[in-house]
C-alpha cells in the first residue's frame, strides 16, 4: 500500500485474538531472561520488516484494537514514526517484536531508549504461524500481527535485546567482516590454483603453494605465463622477489634455475591466452584483499588492546591475534548475558541435540545456532590442540574412542567453553599450569596421555 513516509497510515482492525501455542525456549541466551511482569509497557508492537517498507501492528495497553501501519525503509520515515510514538505515549516504554537481531531496522531502532526490542527467530514465527493457521497463507500485515501476538502471549519465551558496549560491538563486526574477507580470499585462491593447474602448474610450487599473498598477486599480474617469465632476465626476477621482502636466496636461485629449464604444460595459444587473462583477473582481485586484511588486523589489534577483557582472551592458548577478538566478542562485556557455561554451549551450537521418541534416541549436531559463533569455538579448539597439553590429550582420547575429527574438536570446544566462561565471569587469566594441577588432583583420565610441551608463542589462526 503506497504511503507517504512522513505520514504513516493507521487503520483500526479486528480485536487481537489468537490461539495459544507453546514453542520451545530459544537457544539464544545472550541476554538475561525477560520477566513478563517486570515491564509495564504502554503498547506492544509487532514489525514485519522488508527491504522497501515495514508493516507494523500496534496494540495500546488496555485496548483490544490492532492498529496497522506501513513505514517506508528510509531513515526519515523511521525517525518520524518513532517520534510519533514518543509523543503519543509520552516516552513510556514500548515493547517491539521483530524478526531481526542485526540489520538496518534494528540498527535504526536501537538508539531509542524507550523502545524495548524483542528479536524473534524467523523459523519460530513461521512455526507459530503454522500452529495457528492451516492454510499456509502469508502476508506482511498478518505477520506483523503474528509477531505482536507472540509477544503478547509468550513474552516469557523472548529475551529483550540489549546491545553490548560500542567497543565490543565494533570488535565483533570487524571480526566477522575479516572472516568474510578471508573466505572470499580462499575462494579466489582456489579458483586461481585451479586455473594455474591447467597451463602453468610450476608457479604454484615456486610460490610455496601460497597464491593469495601480495607477492603472488604481483607475480601473476607481471608474468601470467611461463613463456612471459622465461623471457624476463634472471636479475629482473631476482629484483622483483627482493622488492617483496623475499629473503631466501638459495631457494630463489634454485627457482631461477628451474624457470630456465621448465617446460610448458601446453602450448595451445587458445588455452594459454584465455587462462592468462583469467589468472590476471583473479590476481587483481586478490591483491586488494591482502591489503584489506592487513588493515583489518591493524584495526582489530588496536581495538582489542583497548578492551578491558583483552588480557583474559589473549591468555588462551592458540587464540592469537585473529581468534582472541572473536572469542571476546562471543562472550561480550556484559556478565549478565550468560548465567552459566551451559547457556553459551547451547547458544553457540557446540552442545549437541538429543532426539528421543519411544525407544529411539539419537544425538546429533545442533544446526539452529549462530554459525559464525560455532565456527569461532570450533577453530579455537582446533588451534588449542597444538598449543595446550591437556587439549591435545583430550582430543587424542576422543579419537581413540572412535570419534571423527570434527566431532572430537566440538567435544573439546564444549570443554573449553566451561573454562573460558569461568575465566570471563571471574575476570581471571587462563593458567595452563593451574588447570593441569587440577587434573592431577582429580586423577583425570587425561593424565595417561598428557605430555607437557615447552612453552610456545600463540599462533594466529586465519
Amino acid at each position: 500500500m503506497p504511503t507517504n513516509p512522513k505520514t504513516p497510515t493507521t487503520t483500526n482492525t479486528q480485536p487481537a485474538t489468537a490461539v495459544n501455542s507453546q514453542p520451545p525456549l530459544d537457544a539464544d541466551s545472550r541476554t538475561a531472561p525477560a520477566d513478563p511482569s517486570s515491564e509495564n509497557f504502554a503498547a506492544l508492537i509487532g514489525i514485519d520488516w522488508g527491504d522497501q517498507e515495514h508493516a507494523t501492528c500496534l496494540l495500546p495497553s488496555g485496548s483490544d484494537r490492532l492498529e496497522h501501519t506501513v513505514i517506508k525503509q528510509t531513515p526519515e520515515a523511521l525517525a518520524e514514526w518513532v517520534q510519533q510514538l514518543r509523543r503519543r505515549f509520552g516516552g513510556r516504554a514500548l515493547a517491539l517484536c521483530l524478526e531481526q537481531s542485526r540489520g538496518a531496522l534494528i540498527h535504526a531502532l536501537m538508539k531509542y531508549d524507550f523502545l524495548v526490542l524483542f528479536p524473534i527467530a524467523p523459523t519460530r514465527l513461521a512455526r507459530y504461524r503454522a500452529a495457528i493457521t492451516s492454510s499456509g497463507a502469508k502476508d506482511d500485515p498478518s505477520d506483523a500481527a503474528l509477531a505482536l501476538d507472540y509477544l503478547r502471549r509468550h513474552r516469557e519465551h523472548l529475551r529483550p535485546w540489549r546491545p553490548d558496549d560500542a567497543l565490543t560491538r565494533q570488535i565483533a563486526l570487524l571480526s566477522e567482516a575479516r572472516r568474510r574477507t578471508v573466505n572470499l580470499r580462499t575462494r579466489l585462491s582456489n579458483a586461481l590454483k585451479s586455473q594455474l593447474k591447467e597451463y602453468f602448474p610450476q608457479a604454484i610450487a615456486w610460490l610455496g603453494n601460497t597464491v593469495h599473498t601480495r607477492l603472488a598477486a604481483d607475480f601473476f599480474i607481471k608474468w601470467p605465463t611461463l613463456q612471459a617469465l622465461q623471457r624476463a632476465k634472471p636479475q629482473t626476477v631476482r629484483k622483483f622477489f627482493y622488492a617483496h621482502n623475499y629473503r631466501r636466496p638459495q631457494r630463489l636461485e634454485d627457482m631461477l634455475t628451474q624457470i630456465a629449464t621448465a617446460l610448458p604444460l601446453t602450448s595451445d595459444c587458445a588455452i594459454v591466452e584465455a587462462a592468462a587473462l583469467t589468472v590476471r583477473m583473479l590476481a587483481g582481485q586478490l591483491r586488494p584483499l591482502a591489503v584489506s586484511l592487513e588493515q583489518f588486523d591493524r584495526k582489530l589489534a588496536e581495538l582489542f588492546a583497548r578492551h578491558p577483557d583483552a588480557a583474559i582472551f589473549g591468555s588462551l592458548p592458540g587464540a592469537g591475534a585473529a581468534l582472541a577478538p572473536r572469542l571476546l566478542s562471543a562472550f561480550g562485556g556484559d556478565r549478565r548475558r550468560f548465567e552459566s557455561a551451559r547457556q553459551m554451549q547451547t547458544y553457540s551450537g557446540v552442545a549437541p541435540v538429543t532426539i528421543r521418541s519411544g525407544r529411539r534416541c539419537s544425538v546429533r549436531r545442533r544446526w539452529a545456532c549462530p554459525k559464525f559463533l560455532r565456527q569461532t569455538f570450533h577453530e579455537f579448539a582446533g588451534q588449542s590442540i597444538i598449543w595446550s597439553a591437556w587439549a591435545k590429550a583430550y582430543y587424542q582420547l576422543q579419537k581413540a574412542a572412535g570419534k571423527p575429527h570434527h566431532t572430537a574438536v566440538r567435544a573439546l570446544a564444549f570443554k573449553w567453553i566451561r573454562i573460558i566462561f569461568r575465566c570471563w565471569r571471574d575476570r581471571k587469566l587462563y593458567d595452563e599450569t593451574a588447570y593441569l594441577q587440577a587434573l592431577r588432583r582429580r586423577n583425570s583420565p587425561l593424565l595417561q596421555r598428557l605430555t607437557v610441551p615447552a612453552t610456545k608463542t600463540h599462533k594466529t589462526c586465519q
